[in-house]
């Protein structure tokens, strides 16, 4: 379901550029405030013309898909990462031959005779 609210918010998103694109602005006619009737440029606009209606419906449908992909990436009920069980890690230490704990059993490091001291 998510996903599908997704690809439905990014058709939304390009049909919406698109639109938009494709519509020409209000402010066309603003030459005509300057010598001409500002009847034109500040009076009713007319009819809604269809892509107007069209850039109406999308940008509903547009901020619908945003509110519930906000609602729903905060509010998760469950995770697929949350149900997946988690494998018990085992902590090996080396054992010598007489079964001690070859850590326990080592004194201090003594330098061999090849070693070079750090001076």
């Amino acid at each position: 379901m998510h996903a599908l609210i997704s690809v439905l918010h990014i058709a939304m998103c390009i049909l919406l550029i698109l639109i938009v694109l494709l519509q020409t602005g209000k402010g066309s006619d603003m030459g005509a405030a300057f010598g001409g009737s500002s009847q034109t440029v500040f009076g009713s606009s007319g009819p809604a013309t269809f892509l107007g209606k069209m850039t109406s419906v999308i940008a509903t449908v547009f901020m619908i898909t945003s509110l519930w992909l906000a609602y729903f990436a905060v509010h998760k009920t469950s995770s697929i990462i949350e149900n997946v069980p988690i494998p018990a890690v085992e902590q090996t230490i080396p054992v010598d031959q007489s079964g001690g704990d070859t850590a326990s059993q080592a004194g201090p490091q003594t330098p061999q005779a090849g070693d070079k001291k750090a001076e």
